[in-house]
């Protein structure tokens, strides 16, 4: 997932003569092919059947060029239905891939256009179609902008997933402690809109540690790290391989760079239900985008990163050698990643990790700056969202209510909303919004000039977190948890304009 000359060769002549060089020309008139099917993946030894999405280049994923169209023919041949999710971008809400009544997922061998002008910088593609995430229906998305392409600087793109050779629903089934078929009619109900089987059908909603016992605290008592006798959840999954562009360490993509070379890394955690700490060893790097959107540089070697989260990290490296990029899974010393390595460069295997990574928190997020901030302007509309759940009974909830038996929160064209998330839960929770980007704007109750993004995490243990955005894409949005079993069992809803039908 890298350019296959660097970028310094590619872009020298070009830039030189006061010229973009191809890849920066508008794309050639007529829809880019973009397939969604099926292929076999060997992780440790052992196949397995995973789905993919290719594009023209017959690569995973697809790239742009500035100016370039959001034209796409997307060819379901998978073999079932499916329907993509373009996250991060901006698109006509009829375009977004998410299934409603209105926008149903595509049957197998049938194809769906998309036309929109997209927004540049790092973003990613995915299934919303029941959990054909976890079976690897992603891939990356990038839009290159005219000025990153002048900044000579080699593209790498990391992608990270979490791996099971289970089938995703018999993981369902056993987060659920019920059987496979019940737990199909669970998520078939949850893509139908089905509320008979809202909550899983549980009786205790929510569970006694989220709302009972939480609510009958003191205030000073739930503030996030002052709750010594309670534990902080961590990966509800046990996975059998993390993947870094497809491949475990054992066997990890070794990305040819050049000596003293500059490389722009374009982080993506693809991962259904994990989240990392990004470790560049002994390399220096700077982030300058997250979610696709520029954010003041902020330097260091490790940075924590959400499910689907994306972060742009420019690396200039010290002379030549191989330089390992790991992403550890929180709270464990299991890893994934590439190798960055020049020509003739020495490539050993990397040591297992000793040390164990912390838990994903907002370090990170506290220090982030948004380049192109909102404008400043009084909140037309301000709504706090309680976020709540266990892990038994697995349910999981926003402000009491379980997808879809949920009350949309109904938004007004040209409003500025802001919106306060708390967690009630022991387990941090990636809070996505579709069709628009929103500002960081308060962790944890102190305001911050954060970044714009478009998933942002709440920590756990009555951890909170404020954005703003402005309400300027009329449509029907979905706004959930990025855990896609926390997603799948109840904690999702959705943003709705005026005058648009249910």
């Amino acid at each position: 997932m890298t350019t296959a000359v660097s970028r310094r060769r590619f872009i020298g002549a070009g830039v030189a003569a006061g010229v973009l060089p191809a890849i920066a020309r508008a794309a050639p008139a007529g829809p880019k092919r973009l397939l969604a099917g099926t292929r076999i993946l060997e992780v440790n030894g052992k196949p397995a059947q995973v789905f993919s999405l290719t594009g023209p280049n017959g690569m995973p994923g697809i790239r742009f060029a500035p100016g370039g169209r959001f034209d796409i023919e997307l060819n379901n041949r998978t073999g079932v239905r499916t329907l993509v999710h373009w996250h991060g971008q901006l698109p006509p809400w009829t375009q977004d891939g998410f299934p409603w009544r209105q926008t149903p997922p595509i049957p197998s061998g049938a194809a769906q256009a998309y036309d929109y002008q997209p927004i540049a910088g790092t973003y990613w593609m995915h299934s919303h179609h029941g959990l054909q995430e976890q079976s690897l229906m992603t891939a990356p998305l990038i839009v290159h902008d005219a000025a990153a392409l002048r900044e000579d600087r080699q593209d790498v793109v990391l992608m990270l997933h979490d791996f099971t050779f289970r089938s995703p629903d018999d993981v369902l089934a056993g987060l659920l402690g019920t059987n496979v078929a019940a737990a199909k009619a669970v998520e078939q109900a949850v893509e139908q809109g089905d509320d008979r089987y809202s909550g899983q059908g549980v009786s205790v909603k929510p569970a006694a540690m989220t709302n009972m016992a939480m609510n009958n605290m003191p205030r000073t008592a739930m503030m996030r790290g002052s709750m010594p006798h309670m534990r902080m959840d961590l990966n509800d999954v046990r996975y059998d391989a993390f993947l870094a562009n497809d491949r475990t360490l054992a066997d990890p993509e070794i990305v040819r760079v050049e000596q003293s070379g500059r490389v722009r890394l374009r982080v993506i955690n693809g991962a259904s239900s994990s989240q990392f700490s990004l470790d560049l060893g002994e390399l220096i790097g700077h982030v300058v985008a997250t979610d696709g959107h520029p954010v003041h540089p902020v330097a260091g070697n490790r940075f924590p990163i959400a499910m689907a989260q994306r972060l742009d990290i420019l690396v200039d490296l010290p002379n030549a050698g191989a330089f390992p990029v790991l992403a550890r899974l929180e709270g464990t010393a299991r890893q994934t990643g590439i190798i960055l390595a020049t020509r003739g460069a020495a490539i050993h295997r990397t040591a297992d990790a000793t040390n164990v990574a912390p838990a994903v928190d907002n370090s990170l997020e506290t220090r982030l700056t948004a380049v192109t901030p909102l404008p400043p302007r009084p909140a037309d509309l301000v709504r706090t969202i309680a976020l709540a759940g266990s892990m038994k009974p697995y349910a999981w909830s926003m402000n009491g209510e379980y997808w879809p038996r949920t009350t949309p929160l109904m938004l007004c064209q040209g409003q500025r909303v802001e919106i306060e998330l708390v967690n009630h839960t022991m387990m941090a929770h990636p809070i996505h919004l579709h069709g628009h980007a929103f500002q960081v704007i308060a962790i944890d109750g102190q305001p911050i000039r954060g970044a714009v993004r478009d998933t942002v995490l709440v920590a756990p243990g009555m951890g909170s977190v404020r954005f703003a955005f402005d309400a300027d894409n009329p449509g029907r949005w979905a706004f959930h948890c990025h855990n896609l079993y926390h997603m799948m069992t109840g904690m999702m809803m959705e943003f709705r304009y005026d005058g648009i039908a249910a």
